[in-house]
């Protein structure tokens, strides 16, 4: 890369919102540049199978869709960056992207850098990552039908997730780590209420058991209140404590809401900032789909075209 290289477009990110707006700009002839980040592909390359994008009837691998999304992107005339942003300065235009000791600048910014699923920290939980444990229950659960689960949490998404889950379970077992639950009146009572579903109260998982296979076998959990172990089996575990938008670089300098989502203008992809758009999961906190992920990149890359199409005129 040129130090000092301008260009009209920069997207940072390379999710399904990133790469959707690299599509489109491209084939706008807008010649954009993708920063990838440090994890390509964003969250569907942890996704082992991905049945609910529309137009692959017998599913298709998270990572082998990313590729076609990046190569399809590539073949329009984008350029990529395989590196991590570390500074962006959005005080004037053109705006000025830090990358290592490398700087470059541009007209417009795309910001897609998603969000993450908040996660325990276990070793055994990243390890079987895919293989049994998921952070995405309209994700996953079609790949539990019939089987004991058990989701993770004590909010509004974790019941969500455990009575989404009763589709497919033959039992779900909601583990909070609490006495009560933190989640809206309304979504408690369709939790404690379901036939399907048990709670289990003061509760912590401390390691996931793999099963000979590979698999999920059990979970070695912990009672919070006397300290005792013991193993419960299941075959599927859905964490579900919420997800957090990666959106430290821009903390001091675009509006956020209170969980640290980018805010936009309704009905669109801009920020506050002329020139700096948002899309994907870093500035939606409901949907948080892949599907949506990219519908929202296609409306940020119009919504830069236009953008720079009236600066011209």
């Amino acid at each position: 890369m040129e130090e000092n290289k301008h260009y009209k477009v920069v997207i940072i990110g390379s999710g399904p919102a990133g790469l959707t707006a690299a599509i489109y700009t491209a084939r706008a002839d807008l010649k954009p540049l993708v920063i990838e980040g440090v994890q390509p592909g964003g969250q569907p390359t942890i996704t082992s199978e991905i049945e609910n994008y529309p137009g692959f009837p017998d599913g298709i691998l998270g990572p082998q869709i990313m590729d076609n999304f990046r190569l399809q992107a590539e073949k329009f005339g984008t350029t990529y960056i395989t590196d991590a942003v570390s500074k962006v300065d959005l005080k004037q235009r053109p705006f000025r992207i830090t990358i290592g000791r490398k700087e470059i600048t541009s007209d417009t910014i795309i910001i897609s850098t998603g969000a993450s699923a908040r996660l325990l920290g276990l070793e055994s939980e990243s390890r079987l990552m895919g293989h049994g444990v998921s952070a995405c229950a309209t994700c996953d659960g079609w790949f539990f039908r019939d089987k004991e689960i058990i989701v993770v949490g004590g909010g509004d998404s974790a019941c969500e997730e455990a009575v989404y889950l009763t589709k497919f379970a033959s039992k779900v077992t909601l583990i909070h780590r609490r006495d009560e639950l933190r989640a809206s009146k309304i979504m408690q009572r369709r939790a404690m209420n379901h036939p399907k579903i048990e709670i289990l109260w003061n509760h912590v998982p401390i390691e996931f058991i793999a099963s000979e296979t590979g698999g999920l076998d059990s979970v070695r959990l912990k009672n919070t209140q006397t300290g005792e172990i013991h193993f419960l089996k299941c075959q599927g575990a859905f964490i579900a404590i919420g997800h957090q938008p990666n959106t430290e670089l821009f903390t001091n300098s675009l509006e956020l809401d209170k969980n640290n989502y980018i805010v936009t203008q309704p009905g669109t992809t801009k920020t506050a900032i002329p020139g700096v758009f948002a899309c994907g999961d870093v500035q939606d906190s409901i949907y948080q789909q892949m599907v949506t992920a990219a519908g929202s990149g296609a409306m940020a890359a119009i919504d830069t075209e236009r953008f720079l199409t009236e600066e011209e005129e």
